[in-house]
C-alpha cells in the first residue's frame, strides 16, 4: 500500500511536471502581452508589477523599440487612419471597442492588418485595420475597418479608450511608468528580455 501510494504521488507530480512543461512551450511559442508598472530602473533592468501582482525582472534589450501611447480623440481618427481596436465581439458580428489607439505612419505596412483573440480582457480581440467611414448614430460614433481578410463594424462608446502611438525614449522606463511589452524572450533565470514595448504616458496602456 505504502509503495502505491509513492507511486500515485510521483505519477501525480509527474503528470504537474508535464503540464507545466507544456504551459512553458505553449508561452514560448504564444508569449502574451505582460503589463505593469515599473517600481525600481538601473539602466537597463528594471522590475515590473505586473497586473496580477507578480514582480518580474525585465531587461531592455539593446535593440529594444520603444514607443508611447498618449491621449487622442475620436476626432483625430479620418478615413484612411490605421488603428488598433481592442474589444469585445457583440452577437450580430460587430465589435464593441474599449480601447483604439492610432498606429504611427512608419507603422503603416509594417504592422500586419489583421484580426485575431487578445489578452487584454476575457474574450477580447484586437484588429488592426484602415478606417472605411466614421459613422456617427444616436447611440455614438461607429467606425467601418478593413482589414486583409475582411472588415468589420467598431462601436465606440464613451468608455473607449481612445491613444495615439507617439516615439518613445528608453528615458522613460523609470519608477512608476505604465507600461505593456509585446515582444520578449524568457530567459534562463526566469526574467524577461523585452524586445518591444509601449509606454503609458497617459496612464496605463488600455489595449
Amino acid at each position: 500500500m505504502h509503495n502505491m501510494n509513492m507511486t500515485r504521488r510521483a505519477l501525480g507530480a509527474a503528470a504537474i511536471a508535464f503540464s507545466l512543461a507544456l504551459t512553458s512551450a505553449a508561452l514560448a511559442q504564444q508569449p502574451g502581452r505582460i503589463r505593469g508598472q515599473i517600481e525600481k530602473a538601473d539602466g537597463d533592468m528594471f522590475v515590473l508589477k505586473t497586473r496580477d501582482g507578480t514582480m518580474l525582472n525585465v531587461r531592455l534589450d539593446e535593440k529594444a523599440r520603444v514607443s508611447a501611447l498618449v491621449k487622442a480623440t475620436l476626432a483625430d481618427i479620418k478615413k484612411d487612419s490605421f488603428i488598433g481596436i481592442a474589444g469585445i465581439p457583440e452577437p450580430d458580428g460587430s465589435i464593441k471597442a474599449y480601447s483604439i489607439h492610432m498606429f504611427l505612419p512608419a507603422q503603416r505596412g509594417v504592422v500586419p492588418d489583421r484580426h485575431g483573440p487578445w489578452d487584454g480582457r476575457p474574450n477580447s480581440t484586437m484588429t488592426n485595420a484602415y478606417v472605411e467611414d466614421v459613422v456617427q448614430s444616436k447611440d455614438g460614433e461607429t467606425l467601418m475597418v478593413k482589414y486583409k481578410d475582411g472588415e468589420k463594424k467598431i462601436i465606440v462608446t464613451k468608455d473607449t479608450v481612445i491613444a495615439a502611438a507617439a516615439p518613445g525614449n528608453k528615458d522613460e522606463l523609470k519608477a512608476g511608468a505604465q507600461i505593456i511589452i509585446f515582444g520578449w524572450d524568457k530567459q534562463p533565470d526566469g526574467s524577461v528580455l523585452a524586445k518591444t514595448l509601449y509606454i503609458g504616458r497617459a496612464g496605463p496602456p488600455a489595449m
